[in-house]
């Protein structure tokens, strides 16, 4: 019975020790995995940043003559409002 319990301890602690193994490799791979997924969320925001600022000026004067007569219809709306108000009034002085 002294042996088989001897037996059963060492295959336990053999399993304890695999299992610690294990744990610590996945801590490993899940941290640089991490650093790694980072890395690349910088990069992604960086490029897809710079391909932004490329891109959207090209998308905006592509698309200018679709929004040319919505432009031009806020500019009317503008000048009229604007002449509407009159010319503006100098601020008060106050006398001494």
């Amino acid at each position: 019975m002294i042996v088989m319990s001897v037996m059963v301890m060492l295959v336990l602690s053999l399993w304890l020790v695999a299992a610690l193994i294990g744990a610590v490799f996945k801590l490993t791979f899940a941290i640089v995995g991490g650093v790694l997924g980072m890395i690349g969320w910088l990069l992604g925001l960086v490029f897809g940043g710079l391909a932004l600022v490329v891109v959207a000026p090209l998308v905006a004067l592509a698309l200018l003559p679709m929004f040319l007569p919505v432009l031009l219809l806020a500019a009317l709306v503008w000048l009229v409002v604007r002449a509407a108000r009159g010319p503006a009034s100098p601020p008060a002085s106050s006398a001494h």
